[in-house]
C-alpha cells in the first residue's frame, strides 16, 4: 500500500500527539494524587527516563543510519506502547509483583519508554528530510506542528473523559495507540530515500554501528554551528525537566484552582491544554503563512526572540499571585513551545548531512537527556529542600545561556 511521505509524516505526529495528550495530560493527578508521589520522586522519574535516553541514544540512532530509519521508528513505537500500557496497568501489576513497589514498576517502565524514545529520536526527522528534501523542510515541520495540535484537542478531551472514569485510563489508552501506530507504520511508512552505507567486505554489525557513531561524531566536531546546536540542546533539556515535571503541582500545590463547583482538577487540566492547544494553532497558523520558515537567518531569530519571552514567561509563572496569573503565563509558555519546536528541528536538519543524519539528531538528543539527568535532580532537589516556586525559577535561569549562543549563531549568519 502506498501513501505520500508527507501525509505518514502528519499523521504520525497527530497520533502521537493524541496519545501523549491523552497520557499527560492528566498524568500529574495519577502520579501525585493517586500514586502518591512526592517532588523528587517525579523528577527521579523523569531522570531514569531521560538516563535511558542518554544510555540507549547512541545506539539507535546508529541503527537507524546504518540499516533502516523505517525499522527504527516502527520498533519505537511498539516500545512505548509497552512501556505506556504498562504504567496504566502498574496498580494490577502491584498485587501480582509484591517483592517490587508501585514506584519501582513506574521506573521499570520509564526505561521501556526511554529505549522507545532512541528508536525514533533523529530516525522520523531523517526519514522525512530524505523523503522530501532539505529545502521543503521548514514548511513541512510547521504542517505537521498544526497536525499535531489538533491531535493535542482531541487527547485532551479523550484524558479529560477517561481521568475521571479511572485515573490509570490515559495511560493504558496511550499505550494502545502507540501500538496500533506500529501497525500503521508497518502498512503505509515507505522507505525510498534512504541510501544505506556501503557495507566493509567481512565488518560485523557491531564494526559498522561503531564507524556510522565515529563519522556523526566527526561531523559535529568539525562545524562550529552543531558545536553551538550540541550546547543548546544541553540546556534545553537541563531547564525543561524541571518545568515539565512540576509545573501542574506548583498549580496543585502553591497556586491552587477557582473555587467552581462545576470543574473538576482533571477538568481544569483539560482547559489550560486546550487553550493552549488553540492558541497554538492560531499563532502557527500566522508564522506559516508570513515568515519563510525554511531560511536559516529567520529561523534564529525566531528561536532568539521565543527564548527571551519563554525565560520571562516562566519567571512569571513561578511568581504568580493568582490562578489567572498564573494562566496567563502557561498559555503564553504553550505557544512558545508549539513555535520553537519545528522551528528547532528546521535549524539542526539545515545543518546535518543526509549520511549521518539519524546519528547526529541521536547524539543531539544525547545531548539533552544529559541535560536532563544532571538538571532534573538538582532542580528537583531545590523544589523539596525550598519551594517549587525556586524550582521553576531555577529552570528559567539554565534558559539564559541559551540567548547567548543564539545570539552568536546570528552574527555568524
Amino acid at each position: 500500500m502506498f501513501m505520500n511521505a508527507t501525509k505518514v509524516y502528519t499523521i504520525k505526529s497527530f497520533l502521537t500527539s493524541l496519545a501523549n495528550t491523552t497520557m499527560f495530560t492528566t498524568y500529574a493527578l495519577y502520579y501525585i494524587v493517586t500514586l502518591g508521589f512526592n517532588p523528587f520522586e517525579l523528577l527521579l522519574i523523569g531522570t531514569v527516563l531521560e538516563l535511558s535516553v542518554l544510555v540507549f541514544e547512541g545506539i539507535t540512532g546508529v541503527v537507524a543510519d546504518t540499516y533502516s530509519r523505517r525499522r527504527s521508528v516502527i520498533i519505537g513505537m511498539f516500545l512505548l506502547g509497552i512501556g505506556f500500557a504498562m504504567q496504566g496497568v502498574v496498580p494490577a501489576l502491584d498485587a501480582w509483583v509484591p517483592l517490587i513497589s508501585v514506584f519501582g514498576l513506574v521506573l521499570f517502565s520509564q526505561v521501556i519508554s526511554g529505549l522507545g524514545y532512541t528508536f525514533i529520536s533523529g530516525a522520523d526527522t531523517a526519514w522525512i528530510v530524505d523523503e522530501v528534501g532539505e529545502e521543503k523542510i521548514g514548511t513541512i515541520f510547521m504542517k505537521a506542528k498544526r497536525y499535531s495540535l489538533f491531535g493535542n484537542l482531541l487527547g485532551i478531551a479523550l484524558s479529560v473523559a477517561l481521568a475521571t472514569l479511572a485515573p490509570y485510563l490515559p495511560f493504558l489508552i496511550g499505550g494502545l495507540m502507540y501500538l496500533g501506530l506500529g501497525v500503521f507504520l508497518i502498512l503505509f511508512m515507505k522507505e525510498t530515500g534512504f541510501v544505506p552505507r556501503e557495507r566493509e567486505q567481512g565488518a560485523s554489525h557491531v564494526k559498522e554501528m561503531i564507524q556510522t557513531w565515529t563519522s556523526g561524531a566527526k561531523v559535529i566536531r568539525s562545524q562550529p554551528i552543531l558545536m553551538l546546536i550540541l550546547f543548546v540542546t544541553l540546556f534545553t533539556g537541563a531547564a525543561s525537566e524541571g518545568y515539565d515535571r512540576l509545573w501542574e503541582a506548583h498549580l496543585i500545590a502553591e497556586i491552587g484552582f477557582p473555587e467552581l463547583t462545576a470543574i473538576s482538577m482533571p477538568m481544569w487540566f483539560g482547559i489550560i491544554a486546550a487553550l493552549a492547544s488553540i492558541l497554538g494553532l492560531i499563532v502557527v497558523g500566522v508564522v506559516e503563512k508570513r515568515l519563510d520558515v525554511n531560511n536559516e537567518r529567520v529561523v534564529l531569530v525566531g528561536m532568539f526572540t521565543l527564548t527571551g519571552l519563554k525565560i520571562a514567561a516562566m519567571i512569571a509563572f513561578a511568581f504568580s499571585p493568582s490562578f489567572s496569573w498564573a494562566l496567563v503565563a502557561l498559555l503564553l509558555i504553550g505557544v512558545i513551545q508549539s513555535l520553537s519546536s519545528p522551528l528547532y528541528d528546521t535549524w539542526l536538519n539545515l545543518n546535518i548531512e543526509s549520511s549521518v543524519r539519524a546519528t547526529v539528531l541521536s547524539m543531539m538528543g544525547q545531548s539533552n537527556a544529559l541535560g536532563q539527568t544532571a538538571g532534573g535532580p538538582a532542580v528537583g532537589w531545590i523544589g523539596t529542600r525550598f519551594s517549587i516556586r525556586a524550582s521553576l525559577v531555577a529552570a528559567a535561569i539554565l534558559l539564559a545561556p541559551i540567548l547567548i549562543v543564539f545570539g552568536r549563531a546570528l552574527r555568524r549568519r
